[in-house]
C-alpha cells in the first residue's frame, strides 16, 4: 500500500495534493537558497459543469447567494492543476516550485481550463 504524501506550502500549510514538495508564489523562500533550476512546470485540467449544478445554480441566481456547486468545481480544478503540476516537478528531480500562477480561461459554454505553472528547483536550507 502506497502512503499518501502531501506538498506542503512555504508556510507549512498542507494543501492536500499527493507529492511531498513545496509551492510557493514567492521567487525565494526564506531560509533556503536556489541550487538548481530545473525549468517551467505546468499543470492544467479542462472541467465542464453539469446539468445538475445548472439547475441549482440559476435557483441560487434568483435567489442570491454563493453558488457551491461551481465553488466546488472550480477548487478542485484547482488542485488537481496544482498536483499535475507538483508531479512534473518530481519527475525532474526539484523538491519545489517556486513563483507558481494559475490562469483560467473560457473554452466554449459551459467549459473552463484552469493551468498552473512555475518554476521547478531544488532548495538546501542556508548555511
Amino acid at each position: 500500500m502506497s502512503e499518501k504524501r502531501v506538498i506542503k506550502s512555504s508556510a507549512g500549510a498542507v494543501t492536500g495534493f499527493h507529492h511531498e514538495i513545496t509551492v510557493t508564489t514567492t521567487e525565494q523562500v526564506h531560509g533556503y537558497k536556489v541550487t538548481k533550476v530545473h525549468g517551467l512546470v505546468r499543470g492544467n485540467t479542462i472541467r465542464a459543469r453539469n446539468i445538475g449544478s445548472d439547475i441549482v445554480a440559476v435557483l441560487r441566481n434568483i435567489a442570491g447567494g454563493e453558488i457551491r456547486e461551481y465553488t466546488k468545481l472550480m477548487a478542485e480544478s484547482r488542485e488537481q492543476a496544482l498536483d499535475r503540476m507538483a508531479e512534473q516537478a518530481v519527475q525532474l528531480g526539484a523538491n519545489a516550485v517556486i513563483s507558481i500562477r494559475l490562469t483560467t480561461s473560457m473554452l466554449m459554454g459551459g467549459a473552463a481550463e484552469i493551468l498552473a505553472y512555475g518554476t521547478a528547483v531544488t532548495l538546501e536550507k542556508d548555511a
